[in-house]
């Protein structure tokens, strides 16, 4: 780590307030050109702190970065994750406020949610399609409480801006129809996103590192060094498998996933 223990809170509290306030803040990776995916993390579970004190719940944790091109335009090699809490799931045919969001954009993903405990390291794909209740379809709400551009220089947003601003993620929508694990071969699994009776992208689910349990094996084993696990009941959105639609006031999505149901959200 290159920051200390003091930057590491003041930038946890300037992200807090800049989701409070809708207003971003500038890039951590131009104030701090030397801060570490490892910084980044610090961040972002100083962040989760300040989260519980205030009364939330962590319901889950979500994973990104699981496609490779996407590696590639952050220059990293493995996927990122953030926290899911309590105050980000919007109903399926519901509306979304648009206005609680920045520059909320829509990805489409599955959500594992476990029966049982996962605590690495060692966790393999066998252990997560074991340990969980059953997979949904899902959509997951992006936004961005870090500049996505510098205004002054153009400089785009880095890894450790994402994984400091809890790695982007700020809603949840669940919907569709539930599965067992070994009810469908999950890399299978696609979904066509419309936009306002437009499709926008869409995307197989093994397109998530070949399978999407393998996203839930990783974070598992990523978090083991911390002595953290992924507890019964938890959500854990496996990565996306099409790319970012941006959401604006007044528009309606809705998740085609053939075989396993539909997800559909406006948002107003």
């Amino acid at each position: 780590m290159t920051l200390d223990p003091e930057l590491v809170e003041d930038a946890a509290a300037r992200l807090d307030e800049a989701e409070r306030t809708l207003t971003p803040i500038p890039q951590l990776s131009l104030q701090y050109p030397d801060m570490t995916i490892e910084d980044a993390y610090a961040v972002q579970r100083a962040w989760t702190e300040r989260k519980l004190a205030a009364g939330r719940e962590l319901r889950g944790r979500k994973i990104g970065l699981t496609s490779r091109a996407m590696q590639q335009a952050v220059s990293i090699t493995e996927p990122d994750y953030g926290a899911i809490y309590d105050d980000m799931f919007f109903d399926d045919s519901g509306v979304v406020p648009a206005g609680r969001f920045i520059r909320p954009r829509v990805e489409v993903e599955l959500a594992f949610v476990l029966a049982e405990p996962l605590s690495g390291p060692g966790v393999t794909i066998y252990d997560v399609l074991d340990a969980t209740r059953y997979v949904t379809p899902a959509l997951e709400i992006l936004d961005a409480r870090v500049q996505m551009s510098d205004p002054a220089t153009g400089h785009l947003r880095t890894i450790v801006d994402t994984i400091s601003d809890n790695a982007a993620d700020a809603g949840i929508v669940l919907g569709g129809r539930a599965v067992r694990p070994d009810e469908v071969d999950l890399r299978w699994v696609s979904a066509l996103l419309y936009r306002n009776e437009t499709i926008e992208e869409s995307g197989v689910a093994a397109a998530v590192l070949n399978h999407p349990a393998n996203g839930v094996a990783w974070l598992a084993n990523k978090l083991a060094p911390y002595k953290v696990g992924l507890d019964p009941g938890q959500v854990i959105l496996a990565g996306s498998f099409t790319r970012p639609v941006f959401a604006r006031s007044g528009d309606t999505f809705h998740a085609d996933y053939g075989p396993l149901g539909a997800i559909t959200c406006r948002f107003a």
